[in-house]
């Protein structure tokens, strides 16, 4: 049995050289295509992620699909988590997305003028996102927006304890993995694998206490609407859409400046 659960693949024999490259920078085994495991496979067309009982592989793709139409009839800035975010004309905050995922909000602000920095610390859902960033840039429609996003795979409190204060962003944006529920049929498959990889959000109250001072006008956290406040802290204000709210906690001091 191997010692890791995951493990890195490739369905093409021309790939085998980067998909081994991978597996070394990812202290991942190579192995051949395994269907009883979750393994991060290089394609001839992407990266992607192939695990049981999840039907067909899941990636990101930034072009096109559902990215590309909530990208580009969303609701410009008056969607809600614009107004959350607190865009408005002649303000386009820098913006920290804590918890990327995916990268589908990461792309919204982006492609409404924000610089933004996701941070993902799974390696797996890391690795989808640069893929998929390196697979937009060279399209022209949306290669401006994509110039606009820059990843780290790291631990986002670690960065926030860590980040200069020159670099400290206007906005830090969290979404935090809310428990699954028990039918995992009632959930979308892209998001119980981000589940079964990320696990609970054990910290969410302290990257919220550490979100707090590093930025340097709003944390925004964004909820199930019905869920309870991260840590029990109560916002400053929330906006809510359907099914979702999000938790607008205002800095109304300057922040203390965090060294390295």
């Amino acid at each position: 049995m191997p010692a890791t659960p995951y493990s890195v693949s490739t369905d093409s024999n021309e790939l085998i050289e980067s998909a081994k490259n991978l597996a070394t920078k990812l202290a991942l085994p190579f192995v051949s295509l395994n269907e009883d495991q979750i393994q991060l496979v290089i394609t001839e067309q992407r990266i992607e992620i192939r695990a049981p009982d999840l039907g067909n592989p899941i990636f990101i793709d930034f072009v096109a699909g559902k990215n590309a139409h909530r990208r580009l009839f969303g609701g410009g800035r008056g969607q809600p988590l614009a107004k959350a975010i607190g865009l408005k004309k002649g303000a386009t905050p820098t913006i920290i997305d804590a918890t990327a995922g995916f990268g589908r909000d990461a792309l919204v602000l982006a492609n409404l003028g924000c610089q933004i920095t996701l941070i993902e610390r799974n390696p797996l859902i890391a690795t989808l996102i640069d893929d998929a960033l390196n697979r937009a840039e060279d399209d022209q429609d949306i290669s401006d927006v994509i110039n606009r996003m820059s990843l780290m795979n790291k631990d986002a409190i670690d960065c926030l304890n860590d980040i200069e204060d020159k670099h400290r962003p206007d906005i830090i944006y969290m979404d935090p993995m809310y428990p699954s529920r028990d039918k995992s049929a009632l959930v979308k498959k892209d998001m119980r694998l981000l589940h079964q990889l990320a696990g609970p959000d054990s910290d969410s109250d302290q990257l919220l206490t550490t979100a707090r001072i590093a930025a340097r006008k709003r944390v925004v956290v964004k909820r199930p609407k019905s869920a309870a406040f991260v840590g029990d802290k109560k916002p400053d204000t929330s906006i809510e859409s359907k099914n979702t709210r999000y938790d607008i906690y205002l800095n109304h001091v300057v922040s203390p400046t965090i060294c390295n």
